[in-house]
């Protein structure tokens, strides 16, 4: 989960109150949006193609492409190589949304077509709610808040690693209960994350940082989605349908 690699270096700076980037927030916004756009875009390009013989080649060299142009991008938007990390970062989207329409597909086809609205209008008012809530934590609340996610969010790698070496193992294992678990775990985390981010941007990042933060706040997001899917499969039984 790309979204665990740097937040832990988030949470420790953001430690003390000092602003360092006051706009940077309002800078990372629009490409927050526009990420997520491209990420839809992709995601019907992989639905398109789901039922292609090429679908299977084709993902598992999007995880990888993925995974370079998330370290490329995440350096080149640290240094507020903005001209550089754009393009990549545009890339990265398109390449997330195609890897996510396996889990986007099944649940269109074991919980409704709907499910996918319902997802994407909780991932759109949490953002709403943390937006104007975030920004307006005390520095107490943000950094205990902080800490917390932090302390979660290893919890919840260590649960995900768990299921899947036990799947290897024995198919069934990780599923039912232990699914739910973790789906409602995630949520939860990354709804918290959602009102992290907000409260860490401007003390992380520079104002020439925004792509960097829109990053972060992106995966956040695309995280939460995820999360809420898996959470609606894992409280209709798996998908499972009488």
């Amino acid at each position: 989960m790309p979204a665990s690699s740097n937040f832990n270096q988030a949470i420790r700076e953001a430690q003390t109150s000092a602003i360092v980037g006051p706009n940077v927030v309002q800078k990372a916004l629009p490409y927050v949006g526009g990420g997520m756009g491209l990420t839809a875009f992709g995601a019907l390009g992989g639905l398109a193609l789901s039922q292609s013989p090429i679908y299977g080649p084709l993902f598992l060299v999007a995880i990888i492409a993925q995974l370079v142009l998330f370290f490329v991008a995440s350096s080149a938007a640290n240094n507020a190589n903005n001209t550089k990390a754009l393009p990549l970062l545009a890339t990265y989207s398109l390449l997330t949304g195609f890897t996510l329409s396996g889990i986007i597909a099944y649940a269109a086809l074991t919980i409704g077509v709907g499910s996918i609205a319902t997802a994407a209008l909780a991932t759109g008012i949490t953002f709403i709610i943390a937006s104007y809530t975030g920004q307006r934590m005390s520095d107490n609340v943000g950094q205990a808040l902080s800490g917390v996610v932090g302390l979660g969010l290893i919890g919840l790698v260590i649960a995900m690693v768990i299921q899947l070496v036990g799947s290897i193992f024995s198919p069934a294992f990780g599923t039912g209960g232990f699914e739910l678990l973790i789906a409602g775990f995630g949520t939860v985390l990354f709804v918290a994350m959602s009102f992290v981010d907000f409260y860490t941007m401007p003390r992380r990042y520079s104002d020439d940082q925004y792509l960097a933060g829109a990053l972060g706040m992106y995966l956040t997001y695309i995280n939460l989605f995820v999360f809420i899917l898996r959470l609606m499969i894992a409280l209709n039984g798996g998908g499972r349908r009488d």
